[in-house]
């Protein structure tokens, strides 16, 4: 068992990796970390007690990052809960714009825990 996260490089990223590591500790599971920042991840920011990995997805070129998370959830059977951080928006803002956060919300075959941060 374990808890999924997929961090971009953004204030959604970081409080959805704190709430994941957070949580995978609560249910005492490891931590599966993807990482989508397009560089290397400062893993000094994941304070948990649990083991972590952090996973690469393929460079896929045309795979949006919903899809790169969705797979990570289907390589590894284990998922048992996908964090995600999400942004505080106008509906207006939420119907032109959509969200990553959004899509994974819909489409994950496990249980999401949503991490809200303002808009900044």
């Amino acid at each position: 068992m374990s808890v999924l996260v997929a961090v971009t490089d953004s204030a959604e990223g970081r409080a959805a990796l704190e709430a994941a590591a957070n949580e995978a500790d609560l249910l005492n599971v490891q931590l599966t970390v993807v990482n989508l920042t397009g560089s290397d991840l400062d893993t000094s920011s994941i304070a948990t007690e649990v083991p972590y990995e952090v996973v690469v997805p393929r460079a896929g070129g045309d795979v949006d990052e919903v899809e790169q998370v969705l797979q990570a959830i289907e390589e590894r059977s284990e998922v048992t809960r996908l964090v995600v951080g999400v942004r505080k928006r106008s509906p207006i803002g939420k119907a032109v714009l959509g969200s990553i956060a959004q899509r994974l919300i819909l489409e994950a075959t496990v249980p999401v825990l949503s991490v809200k941060t303002s808009d900044a």
